[in-house]
């Protein structure tokens, strides 16, 4: 064996581990942590700009810059957890990235003061609440800016996901289905049995509830229209306005079942409909 082949291998094992997806997100986060503190420290006073006479690098705000954002970047991993597992999982919407922006920035400030109060005891400095709140403000925006620059990949992500490629496992008793969201029509409840109908008209039974299945599923896509059905989006063929402020939904012509050729929605539904259908 050539001697060059055992250093190959292990060359080729570090570039399989680096370029694994977990890896290469940290590695992806790693750069733009240090490339971020870089520039914000080099912009932050004249003295620090690379053209100027008394240029000296900022060590030690590029160092405490470094230890800021690892603790606003492990404040920020939590709640996106928490939030891929509560709620990004199932809806991403522009509200709920809203509430992650603004949850996270709140768990950014209740660290960001404590700490530096701390900090100006231990160093003997008196706290000047003027420059907390100045330097509070500045790091908010800057920490927004970077929460941005590192979860957008990750939201569009899970956005594209939620939407496509999302599946659910269709139980029915010994047998079990998993279908991808696109593929359903929709799901509707006749003699306490939940039936799946797929866009070309096949019926699956399953052994969940309406209730169980509203839990579930991605509701950016699908709707419960009354007690009987939940529709997908792309099902509906044909809106119609009838009595008392309700609707009549008519699905595409490829499903064909009676039991769910005409859906109303009720007047208390309609504006909710509508709004989801657009």
């Amino acid at each position: 064996m050539s001697i060059t082949q055992p250093i190959k291998n292990t060359l080729k094992t570090v570039w399989q581990t680096c370029t694994s997806n977990a890896a290469w997100r940290w590695f992806k986060k790693v750069i733009i942590l240090t490339t971020f503190s870089l520039v914000v420290n080099h912009l932050a006073t004249h003295d620090n700009f690379i053209d100027s006479e008394a240029y000296r690098f900022p060590i030690e705000g590029f160092l405490s810059t470094i230890v800021l954002f690892i603790l606003i970047g492990i404040i920020t991993n939590l709640n996106f957890k928490f939030y891929k597992k509560k709620y990004f999982s199932k809806k991403i919407e522009v509200s709920t990235i809203l509430w992650f922006m603004l949850s996270t920035l709140g768990y950014i400030t209740i660290m960001y003061i404590p700490v530096n109060i701390i900090l100006n005891i231990i160093t003997g400095e008196q706290t000047v609440f003027y420059y907390l709140l100045i330097g509070l403000v500045i790091t908010l925006l800057l920490s927004f800016i970077f929460i941005v620059i590192l979860y957008a990949q990750d939201l569009y992500s899970l956005y594209t996901l939620s939407i496509k490629d999302a599946e659910i496992t269709i139980e029915s008793g010994a047998k079990t289905t998993k279908l991808t969201y696109e593929n359903i029509a929709c799901f509707y409840s006749e003699n306490k049995i939940v039936y799946t109908i797929q866009k070309d008209g096949t019926t699956i039974n399953t052994d969940f509830t309406l209730n169980e299945l509203e839990e579930k599923i991605n509701d950016q896509l699908f709707f419960r229209a009354n007690r009987q059905i939940i529709i997908h989006k792309d099902a509906v063929d044909q809106i119609e306005k009838i009595e008392n402020g309700k609707l009549s939904i008519r699905l595409k012509a490829s499903i064909k079942n009676d039991a769910i050729a005409l859906i109303n929605i009720s007047r208390y539904k309609r504006k909710a409909f509508m709004s989801w259908i657009q």
